[in-house]
């Protein structure tokens, strides 16, 4: 917010492209103004700071007596939420005395996902005046929007501290992994650079842990994301009322989830050992493990780690496991599309890399046709995939 002294200040400055002027709210003012608050939302300049109309003010920043009612305060306010302006705008509405007289201050500020528009129009600030933007104008405000849009997996936590992360973790398990051994040894910058470098923290003067700094060194991952675990289930039968033989809230960071649950899939996984039909033995599994594991670590890196407390699940059953992930399909994996060989997206793509640098994923993209094609090799069905917008299931049906 800008001090009474500031606004004056602007008020009187006849040539910043921060600045509209009103004399009183008659004639076309109504129209004017909400064309200036939508340039100033626009920012084009990337000024990075709020833009102000003044009402009651003349061309050469003098005060013009004007009265400001609380009826007008609410009409200015009003024009945040009349539906004119989309997306909605950020400002504020004031009474201020400057300059020895009484003046309403609109203050708007840059939006965070432009282009915003006025009646279908884009408006922006070229110098001292209003205009309507070209379409390189547009393309310029399309990449802002782009840029601001970062992936959820690189925002920073409220409430989460540097402390909260495991920075020996870091440096030994993570950083070697990520970093050429050479290149590590000559490495000269802070711990706050490297973490920022690797995206752990927001940045080295903000060193705010990130989501994805949470998931992967996280000291206490589900204090800061309490539905980022994966709920294991051995059911002896084939529905959900069946007795339960083994269950296990895994959690922890990313890495330890992994590792967990390949526990728990090589523990109950079964080896049936075929001593008749042939010559020489024949062993087959109920599910080949790197199938299973491929499976379940999509579960974990394409599930939504925002705005839900839901788990990845894997339900053991006699006969079939199924896998389910909150979330549905992302960008441009659609639900008609989804499992197609080549089509792939990702929702957390900082995650992918991070479990890329661990070795939990080899390539990318390549997960699903691996597991089809060991499954198949093993005698199992083909995987059920069905997918929602709220999440997605995958069975995966035992040998016969």
């Amino acid at each position: 917010m800008y001090t009474d002294a500031e606004l004056e200040q602007m008020m009187t400055d006849l040539e910043s492209d921060l600045v509209e002027r009103k004399e009183s709210w008659r004639g076309n003012a109504a129209e004017t103004v909400r064309e200036a608050v939508c340039a100033f939302a626009n920012d084009l300049p990337n000024h990075g700071r709020p833009g102000v109309v003044f009402i009651g003010v003349r061309d050469d920043g003098a005060p013009t007596g004007l009265t400001v009612t609380d009826e007008l305060l609410r009409t200015l306010a009003d024009i945040k939420t009349d539906g004119n302006i989309t997306p909605p705008p950020t400002l504020t509405v004031g009474k201020h005395r400057l300059a020895g007289g009484e003046v309403a201050v609109i203050t708007v500020w840059p939006a965070d996902a432009p282009p915003v528009r006025y009646r279908g129009r884009i408006f922006i600030r070229i110098g001292p005046r209003r205009g309507l933007a070209s379409a390189q104008d547009e393309r310029i405000l399309n990449e802002k929007r782009r840029h601001r849009d970062k992936p959820f997996d690189v925002h920073p936590l409220a409430h989460c501290q540097l402390t909260d992360l495991d920075l020996r973790r870091f440096e030994q398990e993570y950083l070697p992994s990520l970093v050429a051994p050479d290149v590590l040894a000559a490495n000269t910058r802070t711990a706050e650079e490297r973490l920022a470098a690797a995206k752990m923290i927001a940045s080295r003067d903000d060193p705010q842990p990130t989501v994805l700094g949470v998931l992967v060194i996280g000291k206490d991952t589900q204090s800061f994301l309490p539905g980022a675990y994966v709920q294991f289930l051995r059911i002896a039968g084939r529905t959900l009322g069946d007795p339960i033989i083994d269950a296990q809230t895994i959690t922890g960071t990313v890495a330890d989830q992994i590792r967990q649950l390949d526990e728990k899939l090589v523990a109950h996984n079964r080896t049936h050992v075929d001593m008749i039909s042939a010559s020489t033995e024949q062993r087959r599994v109920d599910y080949p493990l790197a199938a299973l594991q491929q499976l379940t670590r999509n579960a974990i890196l394409h599930r939504t780690y925002e705005g839900t407390n839901a788990p990845a699940r894997v339900y053991w059953f006699d006969d079939r496991i199924e896998i389910m992930n909150p979330g549905g399909p992302f960008g441009e994996v659609t639900m008609e599309a989804f499992g197609q060989p080549g089509l792939t997206d990702y929702r957390n793509p900082n995650l992918a890399e991070a479990m890329r640098v661990l070795g939990f994923v080899q390539r990318f993209g390549y997960g699903i046709p691996l597991a089809r094609r060991l499954l198949r090799e093993n005698g199992n069905p083909e995987p059920e995939f069905q997918p929602t917008t709220n999440h997605v299931l995958v069975i995966v049906r035992m040998a016969p």
